[in-house]
């Protein structure tokens, strides 16, 4: 069935769909939104303050909100502009491999390269002190905590305080980056919306690029004739977008699940009429192994074109999309350029998973290597 009831982690139920045209069309469809007339007797999907209940906003605030939002960041994450990034973000690569290196063999891939590397990125652009990557670490991991609605208030809560005391900041003395940018470009919007936006750019801006990236090592490692793939240069954003289409190996994320929304109005799936106010759970994860969309779903190879819906889809369509391709590919990219192989230093039924996280992936990711 493409649409089914599920129970949540939370306790509550909600509409799961899964086909790929499905969910697909609910993407784009501006009935569903993250907000309800109700928020606290809603149905819940998590106890994260991440996606885990709504806000309360009718249909239209929610257009008007989003509309905002995207007028803000949109040209701030244009293709353009990401490609602009490239050799910026190659450098930093280089830089992560060079310190990998200096560990010598096996090196935890996650701590040196992975999880570093998105955090440089976006502290860059948006004008955060890099050094203060362990602070948003520790923020992050606590807003994302799935069964523990106090740490990650308390996350949420620190990490907005952060951001706003840095966009008065911006706000005085602006720079050439994202936040002073919006201060300048935006003075009607307040300094607690900024910092609002900031603080879930500086969130989603790095967890799942870091699991996208961790996700790409260990599907190489376990199709080493994708990384001769890679010795094309013009083959690899079909590695890039197979990445993000799929699953990471031997993941334990359960079919139950799906990017949380909530219906602002009746609607009917496939014969079925949401009530508004009911939780869908929009399978992203299942419509990406459709096999009506993706033949052989579970085989990890190039596929032109690609249509995964990782990034989401109409409206809604992930403004860091662009970003997070120029950061996967560079890696993959000096990853092959400078080892003739490079891998998995355990089975991957071994690593230690971040299970109680919402975006999940692995918490160590040991690595041995040949150099070129």
């Amino acid at each position: 069935m493409a649409i089914r009831r599920v129970p949540t982690r939370a306790g509550d139920e909600a509409w799961l769909v899964t086909g790929y045209d499905q969910v697909k069309a609910l993407l784009a469809d501006r009935r569903l939104g993250r907000g309800h007339p109700d928020p606290d007797n809603a149905p819940r999907f998590t106890s994260s303050v991440v996606l885990g209940k709504p806000h309360k906003a009718t249909a239209q605030q929610e257009i008007e909100k989003h509309a905002l939002m995207r007028r803000m960041l949109a040209p701030e994450f244009s293709a353009k502009r990401m490609e602009s990034m490239r050799p910026r973000v190659r450098h930093l690569v280089n830089d992560l491999l060079d310190d990998l290196v200096r560990q010598g063999q096996p090196a935890d891939f996650h701590e040196a390269v992975s999880f570093p590397l998105p955090v440089l990125v976006i502290c860059e652009l948006l004008g955060v002190p890099a050094d203060d990557r362990e602070e948003f670490r520790n923020w992050s991991e606590a807003m994302s905590a799935l069964n523990d609605e106090q740490k990650s208030m308390r996350g949420f809560a620190e990490l907005w305080a952060y951001m706003a005391e840095l966009v008065a900041q911006k706000r005085k003395s602006p720079a050439d980056d994202v936040i002073s940018r919006m201060t300048r470009q935006h003075p009607d919007a307040g300094e607690q919306e900024i910092a609002q936006l900031s603080a879930g750019l500086l969130f989603a801006g790095h967890e799942t690029t870091v699991a996208a990236i961790d996700r790409a090592v260990m599907l190489l490692s376990l199709h080493p004739g994708q990384w001769q793939t890679l010795k094309d240069p013009d083959a690899v954003p079909a590695v890039v977008e197979e990445v993000l289409r799929h699953r990471a190996p031997l993941e334990r994320r359960s079919d139950d699940s799906g990017m949380p929304r909530y219906a602002m109005a009746d609607i009917e799936i496939e014969g079925t009429v949401v009530p508004a106010g009911d939780l869908v759970l929009l399978g992203i994860d299942q419509a990406n192994r459709d096999p009506g969309r993706f033949p052989d779903p579970a085989a990890f190879v190039p596929r032109v074109p690609n249509p995964h819906l990782s990034f989401g889809h109409g409206f809604r369509f992930c403004v860091g999309a662009p970003l997070a391709r120029v950061e996967l590919a560079e890696t993959l990219e000096a990853l092959v350029t400078r080892f003739t192989a490079f891998g998995l230093a355990a089975d991957p039924s071994t690593l230690s998973r971040r299970t109680e996280q919402l975006v999940g992936g692995v918490a160590q990711l040991p690595v041995r290597w040949t150099e070129a």
